[in-house]
């Protein structure tokens, strides 16, 4: 069963890009080939208890299990040691990929306080990323159990070769953009 976006993007998505930038196929339309959630806990070095917190309120949040990422080598300065958990995150895919863009777009970033819209800033190979400062902008996470404020980051990753045809994409599926490019 795909989701109201899947079919948006196959119906409306598609033909209005092949239509502005005169693609010849519709294989040359750009599309979302995955969303990845991020959440680095430099604090974790002192607190376990964290990357557990984080696995659980990211698997909340996507409703798909988050791994705990490691670091890649020994920096003492940080008590840090080579493989040791200091982050959490999730890659999403698919029909779960619509839902969670989805549920970002219409319920939590019309959340955050005075909120005026997204940077429209590509990383120049048609990819996006939106940092986020607090996670209980998700209704998913109860505020009362929180422990920590935690910020992350959301990676829109697209198959668009340039930020122009990268923009229109995530324009169309509805993030708030400050400003048209």
């Amino acid at each position: 069963m795909s989701t109201t976006l899947g079919n948006d993007y196959k119906e409306r998505i598609v033909p209005e890009l092949q239509k502005e930038f005169n693609y010849s196929t519709v294989m040359q339309v750009p599309r979302l080939e995955k969303i990845v959630i991020n959440q680095g806990l430099g604090a974790a070095t002192q607190d376990k208890k964290l990357i557990e917190t984080a696995i659980n309120e990211l698997t909340a949040i996507t409703g798909q299990k988050a791994v705990p990422t490691l670091s890649k080598k020994d920096i003492s300065n940080f008590k840090l040691r080579k493989k040791m958990p200091i982050g959490a995150m999730v890659t999403l895919r698919k029909d779960k990929m619509y839902e969670f863009l989805e549920r970002l777009v219409r319920v939590a970033l019309p959340r955050i306080r005075d909120f005026k819209g997204i940077n429209s800033k590509l990383d120049g190979r048609g990819n996006y990323t939106l940092g986020i400062t607090e996670q209980i902008i998700f209704p998913e996470i109860n505020i009362d159990s929180v422990p920590k404020l935690q910020g992350m980051n959301i990676t829109f990753v697209t198959s668009a070769p340039t930020d122009e045809e990268g923009f229109a994409l995530l324009k169309k599926f509805g993030l708030p953009f400050k400003h048209e490019k």
